[in-house]
């Protein structure tokens, strides 16, 4: 087959000869060279089509994993808060449970106590008072919920004033047992009464007599102790009444223990209640084994009966 090609820009017709070889492969290469070329266009055009959204997919994506990072920071936050609100929980329960063997404390320090009912009552709050003070701040720096805020606040209170109670109620005890230690009570030797306190037939010789004291009839040798505590101000011979111990107990008083057979203590030394101080004898002016025993309150001679007679 030939091809004849007529312009008229040339002289003669140009005859192409399609049973050429090479002519055949010229037309070859420029048809895939064709080829090639609307192939690169397409896949430019195609990739100029593309671009944006995959770049929009892709601003997607990272913004999806953005997300999905800071819903997880979130979560263990949220953890974190929700591990600190029970560990609060539980020591709120903690301080409540300690409240409350405070206030038995207090009921039972009020009972051993003997105080008068209403005197300390930890079931009631006392009244409170003062002026506002503020920080001058709008916003805290950081808040607890508002219902555990305010129960915190309200069993720091709580404690405050059982402890305010309390320390006013051991003061009171303190001084209680300071006081009754000094209080002379009980009996100076185990015995019975023989002589009584006030007028009596005197024993030597049978007139009318004053009685100072009271005497409590012991075998010799029972031993005699302290009613109370204090410091010794006499430990010797008296006139009258033989071998004898003087104990000043403070607050104004003194009490007296004669006739001993023995004296086991010594002036300026501190005794307490139950240490024995003295044997019972029958030095003096007495006429058998016992401990005439006597009260002085404010330099003055006082019924030993109500004291002997009476009990911690």
């Amino acid at each position: 087959m030939q091809i004849i090609l007529v312009s008229r820009g040339l002289k003669g017709p140009k005859t192409l000869d399609l049973t050429c070889r090479r002519l055949r492969c010229k037309f070859a290469l420029m048809a895939i060279a064709g080829f090639v070329g609307i192939a690169c266009v397409g896949a430019g055009v195609a990739l100029a089509v593309a671009s944006p959204k995959e770049r929009a997919l892709g601003d997607i994506g990272s913004l999806a994993q953005r997300v999905g990072d800071q819903d997880a920071r979130v979560a263990e936050i949220k953890r974190d808060a929700q591990r600190d609100l029970d560990a609060l929980a539980v020591k709120l329960g903690q301080l409540q449970a300690q409240s409350v063997r405070l206030n038995a404390l207090g009921e039972r320090l009020t009972q051993v106590g003997k105080l008068d009912d209403g005197e300390f009552d930890f079931d009631e709050e006392p009244g409170q008072g003062g002026p506002e003070l503020t920080t001058g701040a709008d916003v805290p720096a950081y808040a607890l919920p508002a219902s555990l805020d305010k129960s915190i606040d309200q069993l720091s209170g709580q404690f405050d004033t059982q402890q305010a109670q309390l320390e006013a109620l051991r003061d009171m005890l303190m001084d209680r047992t300071i006081e009754s230690s000094l209080r002379p009570t009980g009996m100076p030797v185990n015995g019975y009464i023989s002589s009584y306190f006030g007028g009596r037939p005197d024993p030597f010789s049978g007139h009318a007599a004053r009685h100072t004291g009271i005497d409590i009839a012991a075998p010799t040798g029972t031993p005699v102790t302290a009613v109370a505590e204090g410091m010794v101000t006499f430990a010797g011979q008296r006139s009258g009444y033989g071998d004898v111990v003087e104990i000043d107990h403070g607050n104004g008083y003194m009490t007296r223990y004669a006739h001993n057979s023995v004296i086991l203590v010594h002036p300026g030394q501190r005794v307490r209640i139950g240490d024995a101080i003295a044997k019972a004898g029958s030095t003096g002016r007495s006429t058998g084994s016992h401990v005439h025993f006597e009260v002085w309150y404010h330099d003055r001679v006082v019924n030993p009966l109500a004291y002997v007679r009476s009990h911690r």
